[in-house]
Formats: C-alpha cells, structure tokens, sequence
C-alpha cells in the first residue's frame, strides 16, 4: 500500500472528525456525543428494530445497548416489543424524543450550512460533488466478499434476485431450470456472496470441471451498489479461487441483454470463444487464461 494515501485518508479523517464536531461531547450544543444523537436520528419518528439499528449502523450488541439505556434514562427512547411480533425487539421516541429529533434535524442543517456559505456557488458545487463521490467509494470500501453455501439465507436472497432481474431483462424471460447448487460447494466449485453492512448485494459462483476451464456462474450485483466495481471484485475473486482450486482457464456464458456484463468481461480480459454449451439463453461465450502470462 503505497504510505502516501495512507497519510491522505489520515489527514481526510481528521479534517473531518474536527469539522464534524465528532470529537465533542456536546453535539450540536444538545449535551449528548455524536454517536447517541445519530442513534437517535436512525430510530426517527418511524421507530426501528434493534438489530435493523445494530446492522446500519455496524455496532455490537453491548455498545448499541449501552447507547440505548442512555437515551432511556434521558426520557427520549422507549425500547420494548415490536408491532406484530412480541420477540423482536423496537427502539421508538417518547415525546420529548420526538421533539429532540426535530431539533437536531434543524441544527444538523445549520451545520451543513455553516460548511457551504463560505464558500463561492462554484466551491460548494465543488465540495458537495466531491462528498457524493467520496460517499459512493467509502460504501464500496464496506462491501465484503467472502465464501457462502448456496443455500445460505444470503446466497438465497441473491439468487433469487438474480433470477428475477434475468427475467425482467430477457425477452423471452428466465426460468432457472434445473438447481445446480450442488456444484457450487466444495470440492466441485463454491458461491461466493457480498454484504454491505450485512445485506447480501452481490453474489457469483465457480464451477470445477476436470479436463476443463472453471465455469463462472450466476455473477449478480444488487443495483444499489452498481458502478462501485463489486462486479470486478466479485470477478477477480472467483479468479483467484478458481487459481487455487488448480485452473489455469475460466469460462462463462452470458445473454445479449446483458451489455454492462458483456463490457466488464472484455475489459477484464475475456475474449470470445465458440459456443461450448447448450444454454438457450446464452449469445455469448467467454473465457480467459489464468497463467501468469495470461494474468499479466
């Protein structure tokens, strides 16, 4: 890793944090720290799970309860059983909660402003484009791949989302026909799935066949993180199991309709091959050599 990005993102984190007002324990001048005023902005006036809150916002179980008891004692929370489920449990505001929430809405506003009226209109289109950007690459920096059962509740979900994107997409429509899972778990291949903040978005399966290339499968990517390059990460870690598992080729198919697949493959090195299969939803075949030469 090259050290000076490193000290970039260093010195990012510590503009901000200041600028923020993350290092204060009077946030926004309303006598609480950051992290209990953005808990009680993710409960909102709608309410929310406790594990919902757990997952966006990434804490473990015992800081979020802390967090929580917190806001209790101050009056502003309540947190007991959920609407239609007496099991899970729901974080709501009380009445003064709601009207603390409002006014950290307006003075959350009032900071945003404090950082945009020094500036010209050409700074803040500046700033606020840079933010965005900075935004989407930060979201990608969160999404993690890592191996999963295909039957997994997360490689389900993926799957399942997959199966009606196709459908959508194709002319004819999608039907998956036969399962063929079982030849994506080890030895014969694996299933490969990314989270962000815990929610499946991404998935993408590798097949061995003795005697031939791998087999790239059911590559997806939830159009909430499109353009993040997970397709790429999710295709690049195939490769290297598909290194690991003894290939030195992988192979895939892929309908017309599928332009943006189609551009990410042959940027990535795949050229067309002959047809080596009989899938009738697929128009183009790929592959591409995982030597060292090939990997160059």
């Amino acid at each position: 890793m090259d050290r000076g990005l490193v000290d970039v993102v260093r010195r990012f984190n510590r503009t901000v944090t200041q600028r923020v007002g993350a290092l204060d324990d009077d946030y926004l001048a309303r006598h609480r720290p950051l992290g209990q005023a953005r808990l009680l902005w993710e409960i909102g006036p709608a309410g929310a799970e406790v594990a919902a809150l757990r997952t966006r916002l990434d804490l473990d179980a015992g800081h979020l309860s802390r967090l929580l008891r917190t806001l209790e004692a101050a009056g502003l929370v309540v947190v007991g059983p959920g609407d239609g489920d007496r099991r899970v449990r729901a974080a709501r505001l009380t009445e003064d909660g709601h009207a603390e929430w409002n006014l950290l809405d307006h003075r959350s506003d009032e900071l945003a402003w404090s950082m945009l009226a020094p500036l010209t209109d050409g700074q803040r289109g500046r700033l606020t484009a840079a933010m965005a950007e900075v935004e989407r690459l930060l979201m990608a920096s969160l999404v993690g791949i890592a191996p999963c059962h295909p039957r997994d509740p997360r490689a389900r979900a993926c799957l399942r989302a997959y199966v009606r994107e196709l459908d959508e997409r194709f002319e004819a429509g999608f039907d998956p026909g036969g399962d063929d899972e079982p030849d994506l778990v080890e030895p014969d291949g694996l299933f490969l799935v990314a989270t962000l903040a815990t929610e499946p978005v991404g998935c993408g399966g590798l097949r061995f066949d003795p005697g031939a290339p791998a087999e790239i499968k059911r590559l997806w990517v939830s159009g909430s993180v499109r353009g993040l390059g997970v397709g790429r990460r999710l295709l690049t870690e195939l490769e290297r199991h598909a290194v690991a598992g003894g290939a030195d080729a992988v192979r895939l198919d892929t309908n017309g309709a599928l332009t943006e697949a189609i551009r990410l493959y042959r940027s990535a090195g795949y050229h067309e091959i002959p047809r080596y299969n009989a899938n009738p939803y697929a128009h183009h075949w790929f592959a591409k050599s995982l030597t060292a030469t090939g990997q160059g």
